[in-house]
């Protein structure tokens, strides 16, 4: 109780708990602007957890206070940026930002629009992102300069040089974030530069301690070391074995294909494990469901380790998300008349659902093509074209002027089309009447939506004919 009343005591006078960090910025360009930070729920799925949000007011001042009990990494998408951050517990942060940039008309419509990354400075200039970003600076500029002699000529004085160069100009830092952030990034030039094997390379997660796992160069290295190791192994004369071990869920076997391939063990076994049975199921090259299973096994599931427990759950998550016979979230939003319209209310008629972007020419090709959809299937299907959000009037006009049938629905906050993680317009999707994920690969109107819907439709036609005729 008396505990309880002191933390009461010091949040009302304004004292910083232990383990609480305060992040502000005063940036007049970001005024009434808001930035979303986020976590990373794992190294594996990388779904992404909300950290704090930074509003600023109309003179540009924001604050957040967040709690950490470890020095944590946090990342921040706006404009063309991808922002990098890590909070150190207790330690208050004041933000430098970047010159607002936003992104360009051919950015915003370019599926594979790479952000610029960068970390993020302070305004004590002496802290422990301060040095992250100077370190990255010189060491992307050593790297450039000696470029030819890593990647292509691989070589070892030069590698040796540039490990010399960093420690002269940043081995007096001794803090333990810092110093695995380095090695990281030594790794994994070397492993490109020397073309390691992923064998080679799992040596040095063998001493990483776990809370070092959720930060992006641990990522880097990892992915780097086992992305589709199960396939590629599988597929070798040697180990024709290994590919029945997945298929037939035997979990034993592939851990200690693990532990004999990579020299590894403890919690490390685990957390290549997931990675590698992540990567075989959208390889499409192994029985799903046996992964599946694998992946909910308790040892995962259940982990006293947060960190493989996230990996194991969320893998799980997105192995069923929008899969063929899952159910898919239903899209509530406001139509053209800002009336509510719900995805999932008709139940008789399977749904085509087509997210577009209204100022993509490709997207407006397509819209127009879904009259001869409509005409030809309009007693068993109902179409929903998900808009999103640019100029309204131009979208009306579009609309009015080509006859764009279907219910249109606009994702003014882009909520489903994060949801439904579309990356690219337009992207379609194909339900059953209960709202049911009814094919893996649904065509666009103009890649042949008509001939994919018309003999799917015509056999479900005839199976329940003659499933009622029983």
């Amino acid at each position: 109780m008396h505990k309880i009343t002191l933390l009461f005591l010091l949040l009302m006078a304004g004292i910083p708990v232990i383990g609480s960090t305060t992040i502000s910025c005063t940036d007049l360009a970001y005024a009434g602007r808001k930035l979303n930070f986020y976590s990373y729920s794992d190294p594996i799925a990388k779904e992404s957890n909300p950290a704090f949000i930074l509003q600023f007011d109309n003179n540009g001042k924001s604050s957040a206070t967040v709690n950490f009990k470890t020095t944590g990494f946090v990342f921040c998408d706006f404009d063309i940026y991808h922002g990098m951050l890590f909070i150190e517990p207790g330690k208050p942060v004041e933000l430098l930002l970047p010159p607002v940039h936003k992104k360009s008309f051919a950015d915003q419509k370019n599926p594979y629009f790479s952000p610029v990354a960068f970390w993020f400075k302070t305004k004590s200039n002496n802290q422990l992102n301060d040095q992250i970003s100077d370190f990255t600076q010189q060491f992307n500029r050593l790297t450039n300069k000696y470029f030819n002699q890593l990647y292509f000529r691989q070589s070892q004085q030069i590698f040796d040089s540039l490990v010399w160069f960093i420690d002269k100009d940043f081995g007096n830092i001794k803090n333990e974030t810092f110093l695995f952030h380095k090695s990281a990034k030594l790794k994994m030039v070397e492993a490109e530069a020397f073309r390691l094997k992923p064998e080679q390379i799992a040596g040095f997660f063998i001493n990483t301690k776990s809370k070092f796992w959720l930060s992006p160069e641990f990522i880097d290295v990892f992915e780097k070391a086992f992305t589709n190791q199960l396939s590629f192994t599988a597929n070798s004369v040697k180990e024709s074995s290994l590919r029945d071990a997945v298929n037939q869920a035997n979990l034993n076997a592939i851990q200690n294909f693990v532990k004999t391939q990579f020299s590894v063990s403890g919690e490390l076994v685990d957390l290549i494990s997931i990675k590698l049975l992540y990567d075989a199921f959208y390889s499409n090259e192994f029985s799903k469901s046996a992964i599946n299973k694998m992946i909910r096994n308790k040892k995962f599931t259940q982990n006293k380790n947060r960190i493989i427990k996230e990996a194991a759950l969320r893998s799980a998550t997105k192995f069923k998300f929008l899969q063929k016979g899952t159910l898919a979230p239903a899209i509530c939003l406001q139509n053209l008349n800002e009336q509510q319209i719900c995805t999932n209310k008709e139940k008789t008629k399977f749904k085509y659902i087509i997210f577009a972007d209204t100022e993509m020419i490709v997207c407006r090709e397509q819209l127009k093509y879904l009259s001869k959809i409509e005409q030809r299937f309009q007693k068993y299907l109902e179409i929903f074209v998900v808009l999103r959000n640019t100029n309204l009037k131009n979208i009306k006009d579009f609309v009015e002027a080509n006859k764009i049938v279907g219910t249109k629905l606009i994702d003014k906050e882009n909520k489903f089309i994060t949801l439904y993680k579309v990356k690219s317009f337009p992207q379609c999707y194909l339900l059953n009447e209960k709202h049911k994920v009814q094919f893996t690969d649904t065509k666009s109107p103009l890649e042949g939506f008509e001939q994919q819907f018309g003999k799917f439709l015509q056999n479900e036609l005839f199976m329940r004919r003659r499933n009622q005729s029983k």
